[in-house]
């Protein structure tokens, strides 16, 4: 079956953030000049939700808090593909791991293969759902895109090694956040770094999510905070 471009797809993107209270930096990349989506911009790492990330174990869930907001708006059942999106996402585009000491006990899916070897098992209890955002129609794809913070300290071994991060991103740095909007970036990424710059120095996840929703007929920013929302669609 051909993969439909325009579908929206659920996506995971990941913002680690390091020594927050003191000179806080965030992990970037470049996305390449050909690619389809986003060419050239520097991103944080992330991706689609793969079918199988459903079913991957995890040694620990996100907050319970976090999970509340993510079922919000969104087709049941997804908490944790997203999570595990999120940190195969991150484990690929950097070869970071976000996990625990552990061996699995079933057989390894293939995009996990790389991480089971070194020796640990996915864990998401460092992970914050602190925004979402849909890929305004008429773009190359379309996304549904929850970001999700991680402090650097829950990353297993050297911040900066990147020796094992496929190639889909180039120029791999610890960005200082107050000069990360000088890069070339995207425009709902520059709107994620100010609510990331607003709660650098809370570790709590946040209680209140900003949706930022696209139709046909305008763009909305919403927040995902524990009641029904008006629909949109």
């Amino acid at each position: 079956m051909t993969e439909d471009k325009s579908a929206i797809r659920n996506a995971a993107t990941v913002i680690v953030l390091r020594n927050r209270l003191t000179e806080p930096s965030i992990l970037m990349g470049q996305r390449g000049a050909k690619a389809v989506f986003m060419p050239n911009k520097f991103v944080f790492p992330g991706g689609a939700v793969d079918a199988a990330d459903k079913d991957i174990p995890l040694t620990a869930p996100m907050p319970e808090l976090c999970r509340e907001r993510l079922d919000e708006k969104s087709e049941p059942g997804l908490q944790t593909a997203l999570a595990a999106a999120a940190i195969r996402e991150l484990w690929e585009e950097t070869g970071l791991i976000l996990g625990e000491p552990g061996t699995w006990d079933d057989t390894v899916p293939e995009d996990w293969q790389g991480f089971a070897a070194m020796g640990f098992r996915p864990a998401a209890d460092a992970l914050q759902f602190v925004f979402r955002a849909v890929t305004p129609p008429g773009r190359p794809r379309r996304f549904d895109a929850r970001f999700f913070l991680v402090d650097a300290s829950a990353i297993q071994g050297d911040l900066d090694d990147f020796s094992r991060a496929s190639d889909e991103l180039s120029h791999l740095q610890w960005v200082p956040l107050d000069r990360a909007r000088d890069l070339d970036l995207p425009f709902i990424t520059e709107v994620v770094l100010a609510e990331i710059a607003a709660r650098a120095s809370n570790p709590e996840p946040p209680a209140i999510v900003p949706l930022y929703l696209h139709t046909e007929e305008q763009s909305l920013f919403l927040q995902l905070k524990g009641y029904p929302m008006p629909d949109a669609d």
